[in-house]
């Protein structure tokens, strides 16, 4: 086990267009599981990619234990890394698969068929010992590829979108299972994941990358509770928060016909004369005395005990459409206007020119290098 670092890390593939990976500084601790997420192209797997070696290091360094590997052979790193696609060798079983590496690094046979034994147990793989691959299921066929991580014990996990090829129930189970074994061994596991539910549910932190830059890095809660800008706001949370500009006057917001007082002078953090609001479906609910925001109803998602209905507010251009969490039994019909409130303990603020957070506790942990993502909301609304 061990302590991961990248001290200012960056990876430049064209000199002077936009890097990669732009100055990642990131540290994760000793038996961490850490999930790396974002849009597609954000720089996670090339982020991965450099802590295995397989990326040079343009500029900084990388860390493992203490010492800087940013220079040192993939071999020589004592990582082992799980793939999206399982690379198993198709002509051999699966403990030959899983006691592979152990074999080329001359392993004797006995402690290698030990360690993939507990391994088998570990993953309950014990009855497919003796099987091809090709005899496997999808989900059998990942945790093969996690034995024969698991049999190296290596200082570091690096899983790039392990659960990518596996329908949704199995990726589900899988993710479940995965979490709680690396748990059970205590080694630091970096995941790079694209779907953020599986970041949330998965990691001790999570790491949001947009453009090669790292935005916030905290545990799932703070980062749903208290993001650090526009665009971590926007990309945690199924279903989105619903993000939209209002006017301000003094310590009082305007929504609608309504108004919501910001404590703590949240509002004097920025000269503007309108902020842009955040809200979370759950916690917006219907007016039933016509105060809040008039919004239209555009499509009902019927869910059982809930619904989701999403709309267009009258009078105010958002950058998505606004969903609300509704009473699943009895929700508003397509086409209907009705009148919706911010719960005001709930309600984010964003400055409108940065995009960084101004109400509630504002993240210590977000790095400097940190960007706002309001270019891409401004060209949204336009």
């Amino acid at each position: 086990m061990a302590s991961v670092t990248y001290d200012r890390a960056s990876r430049i593939y064209t000199p002077g267009a936009r890097p990669a990976i732009n100055q990642l500084h990131l540290e994760i601790e000793d038996g961490e599981f850490l999930v790396l997420v974002g849009p597609s192209g954000c720089g996670k797997s090339t982020a991965l990619r450099m802590l295995a070696g397989l990326e040079e290091i343009n500029e900084g360094r990388i860390l493992i234990g203490g010492e800087d590997v940013s220079h040192v052979s993939p071999k020589d790193r004592d990582i082992a890394m799980v793939f999206q696609n399982y690379a198993l060798y198709p002509h051999m079983s699966v403990a030959e698969n899983m006691g592979f590496a152990l074999k080329i690094a001359g392993v004797a046979k006995e402690e290698r068929n030990e360690r993939v034994r507990k391994a088998a147990e570990i993953l309950d793989l014990v009855p497919y010992l003796e099987r091809k691959p090709k005899a496997l299921s999808g989900g059998q066929r990942q945790r093969v590829a996690m034995g024969r991580a698991i049999v190296r014990s290596p200082k570091v996990f690096l899983m790039d979108e392990p659960l990518s090829n596996l329908d949704a129930k199995l990726r589900v189970q899988t993710r479940t299972q995965i979490a709680a074994l690396t748990r059970e061994l205590q080694t630091t596991t970096v995941y790079v994941t694209h779907d953020q539910v599986e970041a949330m549910t998965m990691g001790d932190r999570v790491c949001v990358l947009k453009d090669g830059v790292l935005q916030q890095v905290d545990t799932p809660r703070n980062l749903y509770d208290n993001p650090a800008n526009v665009f971590v706001a926007g990309f945690i949370g199924s279903p989105a928060m619903s993000l939209f500009k209002v006017a301000r006057d003094g310590q009082d917001i305007i929504v609608g016909n309504d108004r919501i007082t910001i404590p703590d002078n949240a509002l004097q953090k920025t000269e503007a004369d309108e902020v842009i609001l955040g809200v979370r479906p759950e916690d917006m609910s219907l007016s039933t005395d016509g105060t809040g925001l008039p919004m239209v109803v555009d499509v009902v998602e019927e869910l059982g005990a809930d619904a989701y209905i999403y709309g267009s507010p009258e009078g105010i251009n958002t950058f998505q459409p606004l969903i609300v969490r509704v009473e699943g039994r009895r929700p508003p019909a397509k086409g209907e206007t009705v009148h919706i409130k911010p719960a005001a303990e709930y309600v984010h603020l964003f400055d409108v020119n940065t995009g960084l957070r101004l109400n509630g506790e504002i993240p210590e942990n977000t790095p400097e290098a940190q960007l706002a993502d309001v270019e891409a909301l401004a060209d949204a609304e336009e």
